[in-house]
C-alpha cells in the first residue's frame, strides 16, 4: 500500500497544497484524502486519474510531479 499516498504526501507539502483544497477540488470528503495521504486506503486507477485533474487545476506543475512520483514509485 501506499505508492499513490506517498507520492501525494509529498507533492501536497512541496507545493503548500492543503488536504482540504484537495478535496474540494475533487469534490469528496477531506477524510478521503487523509486516508490515501497516510496510507490507510489507497486511491484505485480511476481516483488516481481524478487526483491528477484536481492536481491540474490547483497547480499545473503539482499534477506534473505527481505522476513522475507515481510512476517512479511503479519501478
Amino acid at each position: 500500500m501506499g505508492k499513490a499516498g506517498k507520492a501525494l504526501k509529498q507533492v501536497l507539502e512541496d507545493y503548500s497544497i492543503s488536504q482540504f483544497a484537495l478535496a474540494v477540488a475533487m469534490d469528496v470528503e477531506r477524510n478521503n484524502v487523509y486516508r490515501w495521504v497516510n496510507e490507510k486506503r489507497d486511491p484505485t486507477a480511476e481516483t488516481v486519474l481524478e487526483i491528477v485533474r484536481a492536481l491540474k487545476a490547483l497547480n499545473p506543475d503539482a499534477a506534473k510531479k505527481f505522476g513522475e512520483l507515481y510512476i517512479e514509485n511503479e519501478y
